[in-house]
């Protein structure tokens, strides 16, 4: 189904990440729309966070908010959704708990659980399941009247893998290894069957209307050199190969695909060669040192200052602006610009905005 959408006017980000020179950075922030804006809790309401993702007026409404406040600031939105919404359709109960995060109150023990088994063998309609995800990016597309293009996103295999054995967020990882180094070939399985519907659902949120995408490995870095190998990198490449293909036999247009393994900067060299147009770097890398290791690879680069520079002074965020576009090579070409991480909590908006223009004044000269 073809949906009519007005023609854009600011196509910076789309001709950025297709490696063409331009006249500055383009730049978004992760998540851009969320609870450091006071218009944020406002329209959420006494709704619960997932409520919020699977009622399309609602995540519209914040997907716009900072591309309303910051006008002509943002290069790109994001669609309000979360990473989680594929263990959900997979079947597993995933519940956001207010100043802890999110929380599967049954998580996958091991494969001799039952649920293992359940999860795999389960025949997902993505289509079905995560239709709100569609209904959202569509009417936000129709909202955005063409003034700039949308992001649909998923979490990488690994990262969601990571949740639905740990239960939640944590620090030690301990399923997360107990999994990976006791049973091997039924976590490559799962990692599997997660990275074939992370095709379908990236081929499905481009049909309703998003123009690019980003595959999210936030826990990347909690992998060895070694292990990475064998447990994220080939169901990134695996996404990376088969979204085009799936794109084609629905008959639409390749979009371009950012990938960001967090905290994986061991393997940023091989991340340049997985076959995504952009990849995230996190702020625990030089970007001079980045862009050495990325040589004459067309290969575009996405991030990098640490979030926590915004609740610094002016001085401290405009030097390291400074730093970061001098680092990337100005911003006339391969970088797009944004934090190394999604924005944290208790940011003052104004604090962003001054951040957002500096990286216009010093990338525009």
């Amino acid at each position: 189904m073809a949906h009519e959408f007005e023609p854009l006017t600011n196509d910076l980000i789309l001709r950025t990440a297709r490696g063409e020179e331009v006249e500055r950075a383009p730049i978004w922030i992760m998540r851009q729309a969320g609870r450091y804006l006071p218009e944020y809790h406002e329209a959420k309401g006494n709704r619960d966070f997932f409520e919020c993702c699977r009622t399309p007026e609602i995540a519209s409404t914040l997907t716009l908010q900072p591309i309303e406040r910051f006008a002509g600031l943002l290069d790109a939105s994001i669609i309000f959704s979360d990473i989680l919404v594929i263990p959900q359709a997979m079947g597993m109960v995933v519940e956001m708990v207010d100043k802890k995060g999110p929380h599967f109150p049954d998580p996958l023990k091991s494969p001799d659980d039952g649920q293992y088994s359940k999860v795999l063998s389960k025949d997902v309609d993505v289509a079905v399941e995560l239709d709100y995800v569609y209904q959202a990016i569509t009417l936000t597309r129709k909202k955005l009247r063409g003034r700039v293009p949308l992001i649909g996103f998923c979490g990488a295999p690994w990262t969601l893998f990571c949740y639905m054995v740990e239960g939640g967020g944590t620090k030690l990882f301990i399923e997360s290894k107990k999994w990976i180094y006791r049973y091997p070939d039924a976590s490559r399985a799962l990692l599997q069957k997660i990275a074939q519907i992370c095709v379908e659902y990236l081929a499905l949120q481009v049909q309703a209307g998003a123009q690019l995408v980003q595959v999210f490995d936030s826990w990347a870095g909690e992998l060895s050199p070694a292990t990475f190998k064998i447990f994220s990198e080939p169901y990134l490449a695996y996404i990376s190969e088969n979204l085009p293909k799936k794109l084609a036999e629905m008959g639409l247009e390749r979009v371009p695909m950012i990938v960001f393994p967090k905290g994986a900067n061991y393997a940023l060299d091989s991340a340049c060669n997985l076959g995504y147009d952009v990849v995230g770097l996190d702020w625990q890398i030089d970007p001079a040192e980045a862009v050495k290791v990325r040589g004459n690879r067309q290969v575009v680069f996405q991030g990098n200052a640490d979030p926590g520079v915004l609740y610094g002074t002016k001085e401290s965020i405009s030097e390291t602006v400074k730093e970061m576009v001098r680092g990337f090579g100005g911003g006339k070409k391969g970088w797009i610009a944004n934090l190394g991480h999604g924005i944290t909590p208790f940011v003052k908006p104004d604090d962003l905005k001054f951040y957002l223009e500096e990286i216009q004044r010093l990338t525009s000269k």
